[in-house]
């Protein structure tokens, strides 16, 4: 009695094996494919592929593939797709004048009905907020909150007997004994230009104040202004007193980080993604090396933290745009915000995302933030596009040949000029 009772069983799961393969096989062909395509690749691939392997083990329903671009080849290489309407059904983007320029060439879909669907106003600081509206609709789903400050070598520091400045002529004196020290005092890697702009965006904004700065990024001032002049000659007194490390423009980012952490340079202005580099310098963040934010120069000018904030956004033309604003109303969930975000440096957007995750630099620069009242997006998130490009071939130039500061801002200005009148990607 017992055999035939196993033989009938196996028989049903024999007989129903093809069905329960037919049903396995529908449900993964059903599954809604969405393309993904970004720039978190190389040394700012953060925590991107995680992200992407938890979703799609989370959201059966869904098939979300990424493709990883080189972060310099993306701003091209999108553009010309989305002007082929062709574009991926999702793509990584930098909030700001970027997806503004894309929200007026109508290349981006809203997503109104995902934040109000996922309540996603509730989720996200003011700050993020700012970069989520463009002409009134929703076009931005934020994936993390990066911040730009000076990263230093703790031991270095305390080697030629210097500590963290907050004033500006602090940090003149902790440049020059650091010099006298043996150690050049600042690495900066502008091989591809945007490391550069950070030099412009706080002399400027702790000068001017952020007021003037948003009037020169919109095209309302001029490059040729006193004010500008003053901030650049406040970059320049540091070239020409030999702070910075030789040759700026043969190095990238990484390697101007890497030159901080073998003790070459002392310090670099850089953002929080320069955490990711932990384990290719073999350091520990806040046990090798520490921030300090940019130091006050004007003491009367209201504070303002610099730094992107990267995001994902609805093409257009997307072919899957129902399945790619479920995505995007899932990304937003603490889950993926907490993967991603655990290994890129950045604060993570949704505010539910538990402080366990963090290393103690993030918890210290969230802190910071928090008793900060101004966000500013860098110059070329806070520049439109074609503008921007002269800003970051200025700051090169000026990198080569400092002396040539007047004409180079001649030639920005004009450039700004005839930038600002093109309309077509």
């Amino acid at each position: 009695m017992k055999k035939a009772m196993k033989l009938f069983l196996c028989m049903l799961c024999i007989l129903m094996l093809p069905g329960l393969l037919f049903s396995a096989g529908q449900r993964e062909r059903e599954a809604e494919s969405v393309t993904f395509f970004h720039y978190f690749s190389g040394t700012l691939a953060g925590g991107i592929e995680e992200l992407v392997t938890e979703f799609n083990r989370d959201n059966p329903e869904y098939a979300l593939s990424h493709t990883p671009l080189d972060h310099e080849a993306f701003k091209t290489s999108i553009r010309v797709m989305l002007s082929g309407g062709n574009p991926p059904d999702l793509f990584s983007y930098w909030a700001g004048a970027q997806v503004q320029f894309l929200v007026d060439a109508d290349r981006l879909e809203p997503i109104d009905a995902v934040f109000d669907e996922y309540n996603l106003d509730d989720l996200f600081s003011d700050a993020v907020l700012q970069g989520t509206e463009y002409n009134g609709q929703k076009y931005f789903l934020p994936l993390t909150q990066h911040f730009v400050a000076f990263f230093y070598n703790k031991e270095v520091f305390a080697n030629a007997g210097v500590v963290p400045p907050t004033t500006w002529d602090e940090f003149l004196d902790v440049c020059e004994a650091l010099k006298n020290h043996g150690v050049n005092p600042i690495a900066l890697g502008s091989r591809e230009r945007w490391p550069a702009q950070f030099w412009l965006d706080y002399p400027l904004l702790r000068t001017a104040g952020p007021e003037y700065r948003a009037k020169l990024m919109a095209g309302d001032a001029s490059y040729t202004d006193p004010e500008v002049v003053k901030a650049f000659e406040i970059w320049k007194h540091l070239v020409d007193r030999g702070y910075f490390a030789p040759n700026a423009n043969a190095y990238d980012w990484a390697e101007a980080a890497a030159m901080v952490g073998t003790g070459d340079s002392a310090m670099t202005l850089m953002g929080t993604w320069f955490m990711q580099l932990d384990d290719q310098i073999g350091w520990e963040s806040g046990a090798d090396y520490d921030f300090f934010p940019f130091p006050v120069i004007d003491p009367s000018v209201p504070n303002v933290a610099v730094g992107p904030i990267d995001g994902v956004v609805l093409a257009r033309d997307s072919r899957m745009k129902d399945a790619a604003q479920k995505v995007l109303g899932e990304l937003a969930a603490v889950g993926p915000q907490t993967t991603f975000n655990r290994g890129s440096g950045a604060l993570a957007p949704n505010k539910l995302v538990s402080d366990d995750v963090y290393n103690v630099l993030q918890l210290k620069v969230k802190d910071y933030l928090e008793g900060v009242p101004n966000w500013a997006f860098n110059y070329d998130l806070a520049t439109p596009p074609p503008v921007a490009d002269v800003g970051l071939d200025a700051f090169s130039r000026f990198m080569d040949n400092p002396a040539h500061l007047m004409q180079i801002l001649r030639d920005t200005e004009e450039g700004k000029i005839r930038g600002l009148q093109v309309t077509d990607m």
